[in-house]
């Protein structure tokens, strides 16, 4: 059998991962090449002349006087946790194949569990911006699935006490995924599915989904929808419908119940979006930390406020 190319790739060993971001200085080194990569630019006039202020952390522009800091304006900006913190644990929640629950990010980042509760969010939430503007493409394969939930009585669509949210794998034309979206809906109706499909699907994609009623208002978005009445599909052993949208949608409950035991309704879009985040760029692990650290830059801080507030619907 050969080897899967992925799974044996070449990721970034910890102790390569300490050569760059071992100190708090590194740290400040990596973040400003990432934040000014053709040097420093003042935000006030433009000016890339500065000198800095040390004790405080601060790069003054030489024209206006504005000063600028690294982490102000960016999801780092929200915490009182170093960098080197920071940065250790995007290394462990993008290395890890099933993700980190917060107890155990605690113990391997020397923290309070709250404090790791928090990171993983923030981490969690910056994933979910840049996972955001990703569309999916060419031939889309599109279920609705439900999570969770302790009371008994109906199953399935309609069920009560479950939350609400759909699967998407996008393909290449040898029918391998390329891309995942699971996102937290309001509900299975037609007018929402099609605010989803405006969202995170491009209008020149396939789409093939089940017989679903709501799903036929995808068709004033995208270029082709197909409808498959899935009765006795599952038993086909020919049948390649919907075969790599239901291995993720399986690979992802399993992951989240034998790391996490249960994630709550309200959590559930971020967890969600470490997936999407982890399987689109798994092709790339040993970059994978700094197109986060980039993301990160970009995504506006997250105070505890906020925090609570949670993503509703993706």
């Amino acid at each position: 059998m050969p080897k899967n190319k992925i799974q044996f790739q070449k990721g970034l060993s910890l102790q390569n991962f300490l050569k760059s971001y071992g100190t708090e200085e590194d740290c400040r080194n990596r973040l400003f090449n990432m934040k000014w990569p053709t040097g420093f630019c003042c935000p006030q006039c433009g000016c890339n002349h500065y000198y800095t202020i040390t004790t405080r952390n601060l790069y003054q522009c030489t024209a206006c006087k504005h000063q600028s800091s690294l982490i102000s304006g960016t999801i780092f900006g929200s915490s009182k946790l170093p960098l080197t913190t920071w940065f250790l644990a995007i290394y462990f929640i993008t290395q890890s194949k099933d993700g980190l629950s917060a107890l155990h990010l605690r113990r391997l980042l020397g923290i309070s569990v709250n404090a790791a509760f928090r990171l993983k969010q923030k981490i969690q939430h910056v994933m979910k911006s840049s996972d955001d503007s990703l569309r999916l493409d060419n031939l889309v394969e599109l279920d609705d699935v439900y999570w969770g939930g302790k009371k008994s009585g109906k199953r399935g669509r309609g069920a009560s006490g479950k939350t609400p949210f759909l699967a998407a794998v996008s393909h290449n034309d040898n029918g391998h995924p390329i891309h995942m979206r699971m996102s937290k809906v309001k509900a299975f109706t037609s007018n929402e599915i099609e605010r989803w499909a405006l969202r995170h699907l491009d209008d020149n994609c396939v789409v093939v989904t089940d017989g679903f009623r709501s799903f036929s208002s995808i068709c004033h978005v995208v270029d082709l929808h197909h409808s498959i009445n899935t009765a006795g599909i599952y038993e086909d052993p020919d049948n390649k419908f919907f075969h790599w949208v239901n291995t993720m949608i399986g690979n992802v409950k399993r992951s989240i119940h034998g790391t996490y035991h249960s994630v709550s309704s309200k959590h559930l879009p971020r967890y969600l979006a470490e997936f999407n985040f982890r399987f689109n760029n798994r092709f790339n692990m040993g970059s994978m930390i700094e197109i986060l650290i980039k993301q990160a830059i970009k995504t506006e801080p997250l105070p505890q406020y906020k925090l609570k507030r949670a993503e509703e619907w993706g």
